[in-house]
């Protein structure tokens, strides 16, 4: 009679698909004695291939004995004797319960073994240093990183539970085993799953499988960082966590789910999202804080670097980690750029950059991009295969240096700024006129995530002194309409070249600054549905301005004034960051301090802290009345220039 456990086994030896290598490696070792030692997250199938190996040593006439340290009893030798008939294989799985044996398995258990045992060890952990500087263990153990499945894998799986076709369980999971056969039973159950933050209780019950304990609340803010941040370093972790970051980052780097880098620390796609996802869902408020934090610092390092081809790479892992929660298509999983980089405009780069323009967009483009190749080298950025060769391009313009009447592009893109809000003295205008791949044109490749580095790039560093950034270098508005939105950039024109039709995109500075733009790209990207915070911020020209500042300094009193004055929606007031009133008295207090000492008293006086009126402040400086009038004036005009510098983005 068949038992249930009989069942089972069949049931599961079904369902099991790929690991062809491991398989290979395991029938080969069978023909004489060693160790192979496999090591995985959990969830990745190590007791599953554990259960393959057994059924192949039986089949080939071996005894097989079989240990789970889940199940091992309290003692001075745990593990069971082995008997030296038949050529034994023993199988000791969960073997990361066994850390604290790990040197009297090493040097007494196994070398105790009869002669021609195989062992095969299944734990978390790789073996540690020890197992590596002894050369007989070297020479004998082969060491197995088991990671996720394949895509065929995978699709081959989906296909044993009459799924085929379900390819987003594949993206969700990673392939990681115990996270797709979890999505199985949960599409089984009538769930139509877009992302693992979809099905709470399957993020719950990965976390209690992967991670099996944490040690404290700080402990578990560092795997939050790590789950967040593209990769996480001692610094970072220093910035936002404090001075336990040492400890922390050295905790961080012995779990088995934690990849060691060149540049970081990373956790692996599926613990990621899962411990992603968790936080959304369990702290939406600390979520938010915490991205933020990590944001914050990220934005600190990229403005410190000097080297650009450092910062672009940073905001490459930024935009690839981000695009791989969107639920936007053309933002989806951007292709990494391992096999690709960002450079600048080298001396042979010219003709491939007309040629791939022509190919793709025509003789009239490749004129125009040959034009503005003389014009303005400085703007192109060049995408370079690890050969060096030019494998795509795009040009970020400066319009205030541009030539009216030659580009039609860029005639549409300065008019909608004139249009719409002119640049004040010392604004800057910045249009994206040209982006191409030399093979794919402008879908997707390496060459797409390059543009949006270069793009963000000079937006972090120069969009709080822009007027307007410009974006006229997409040909298809339907595909590329939804991502813009999503980044904050509202149609604004189109022009034709050749027969073609560009979009243009743009998003006003002076309305929504650098700060308040990366909170609304975030709520976006966590799939809120914020609008874009331009709405009620003015524009002032200069002479608004001058009048603004003016009404501030006698209103500066008078709450409910001082709470309609324009000043108070101004890009250097919402630079400068606290509550608007506030920040405003700041701004006016600091631009007072740097005046010449006799000038800032009497606006402290008269305006800052005044204590009477104007007529006894002119007679407490022994000034004439009209005297100081003069001085009044000219040392509001000296703090309006200050405030002015800060409004258009000129300071040095």
């Amino acid at each position: 009679m068949t038992v249930l456990g009989e069942r089972l086994r069949e049931l599961r030896r079904r369902s099991f698909t790929g690991r062809g290598p491991e398989v290979s490696l395991f029938r080969d070792a069978l023909a004489e004695p060693g160790l192979i030692f496999v090591h995985g997250v959990g969830g990745i199938g190590k007791s599953a291939l554990l259960e393959v190996f057994a059924e192949l040593a039986a089949d080939a006439g071996r005894p097989v004995v079989r240990v789970d340290a889940r199940h091992l009893r309290l003692a001075p030798d745990p593990l069971p004797a082995v008997t030296d008939e038949g050529r034994p294989v023993l199988l000791i799985d969960t073997y990361e319960l066994l850390t604290d044996s790990d040197d009297w398995v090493r040097e007494e258990y196994l070398p105790s073994l009869p002669g021609d045992v195989l062992v095969v060890i299944a734990g978390r952990h790789a073996p540690g240093p020890r197992w590596r500087a002894d050369p007989a263990w070297r020479d004998l153990m082969r060491v197995v990183a088991l990671d996720n499945l394949p895509p065929e894998d995978g699709r081959r799986y989906l296909a044993a539970q009459q799924l085929a076709g379900h390819e987003r369980l594949l993206a969700i999971s990673h392939g990681h085993p115990l996270t797709l056969s979890m999505l199985v039973d949960a599409v089984r159950r009538g769930a139509q799953p877009s992302a693992l933050a979809d099905l709470p209780d399957v993020v719950s019950a990965l976390l209690t499988q992967v991670i099996t304990a944490v040690p404290s609340p700080r402990h578990r803010a560092v795997l939050e960082v790590c789950a967040q941040a593209p990769l996480t370093t001692e610094e970072l972790l220093l910035e936002v966590l404090g001075p336990e970051a040492g400890e922390l980052f050295a905790w961080l780097r012995t779990l088995p789910f934690v990849d060691e880098g060149p540049r970081g620390l990373h956790p692996h796609d599926v613990v990621r999202d899962a411990l992603d996802a968790d936080l959304r869902w369990r702290a939406p408020g600390r979520y938010a804080e915490l991205r933020d934090r990590i944001s914050a610092a990220m934005l600190a390092r990229i403005r410190a670097s000097a080297d650009e081809r450092e910062q672009i790479q940073l905001i490459v892992d930024s935009i690839v980690l981000s695009g791989a929660r969107s639920k936007v298509e053309t933002c989806t999983t951007p292709p990494p750029t391992m096999q690709a980089y960002a450079d600048r405009l080298r001396d042979g780069d010219r003709a491939s950059i007309v040629e791939m323009t022509s190919a793709w967009q025509g003789e009239e483009q490749a004129a125009l991009v040959s034009h503005w190749l003389e014009r303005q080298p400085a703007a192109f950025w060049v995408f370079r295969s690890l050969s060096g060769e030019a494998r795509g391009y795009t040009a970020g313009l400066e319009l205030a240096d541009a030539d009216p009447g030659v580009d039609p592009g860029v005639d549409a893109m300065w008019r909608h700024g004139l249009e719409n809000g002119a640049p004040r003295p010392g604004e800057r205008v910045r249009a994206w006129r040209f982006f191409l791949d030399r093979d794919h044109g402008q879908f997707t490749s390496p060459s797409v995530t390059l543009f949006a580095a270069c793009q963000t790039l000079d937006i972090l560093l120069y969009g709080d002194n822009t007027a307007w950034t410009l974006v006229g270098a997409y040909e298809d508005a339907a595909r590329w309409g939804h991502t813009m939105d999503n980044l904050g950039f509202q149609p604004a024109a189109e022009y034709t070249v050749g027969g073609r039709t560009f979009p243009v995109f743009a998003h006003d500075w002076r309305r929504a600054g650098v700060a308040e733009w990366m909170r609304f790209v975030h709520a976006r990207q966590a799939g809120a549905q914020a609008e874009p915070p331009e709405s009620g911020h003015t524009v002032l020209s200069e002479p608004e301005f001058t009048r603004a500042v003016r009404d501030a300094l006698r209103d500066l009193h008078t709450p409910e004034r001082i709470r309609d004055n324009p000043l108070l929606g101004s890009r250097m007031v919402r630079t400068h960051g606290g509550p608007p009133v506030d920040a405003l008295r700041e701004l006016l207090a600091t631009g007072t301090g740097g005046l010449r000492t006799d000038l800032g008293e009497l606006v402290d006086r008269t305006f800052l802290h005044p204590a009477t009126t104007q007529e006894r402040v002119a007679q407490s400086l022994h000034l004439s009345f009209n005297t100081y009038r003069r001085h009044r004036d000219r040392a509001v005009g000296h703090l309006t220039e200050w405030l002015w510098v800060r409004e258009v983005g000129r300071v040095e």
